[in-house]
């Protein structure tokens, strides 16, 4: 193989580093900048915040369940590909998503016994 094959893929690279740069530098120049304390204060659904967010503690549990709700939805966007593909694989494709599943709800199934999914 010749070094001219990997010019696009080089090309690719540069491109996806300058590009996200440079725009930010142009909307920076661009955009308008007044801030404000009215601007600068939190606030949700366009009320202000009755506490400081470091008041409170939150659980582990609210992060353990967010992390598996990432973790098994990132899984499942795998079953996209495989399903536009599933004529080509055949028996192969359909044994490794096979594998695939069973590895999933052996996880699902662990995580569900160790008590990750209760809220409370």
């Amino acid at each position: 193989m010749s070094t001219a094959n990997y010019l696009p893929i080089l090309y690719f690279a540069v491109m996806a580093a300058i590009l996200p740069v440079a725009a930010i530098g142009l909307l920076s120049f661009v955009r308008p900048s007044k801030p404000t304390p009215t601007k600068l204060s939190p606030y949700e659904c366009g009320i202000a915040a009755p506490t400081e967010a470091f008041d409170h503690r939150f659980s582990v549990r609210y992060y353990l369940i967010a992390v598996l709700f990432v973790v098994f939805d990132v899984e499942t966007i795998f079953l996209f590909p495989w399903a536009v593909m599933y004529h080509r694989l055949r028996l192969f494709g359909l044994i490794e998503m096979l594998v695939f599943l069973v590895i999933l709800v052996v996880g699902y199934v662990y995580a569900w016994r160790r008590g990750a999914l209760t809220w409370a």
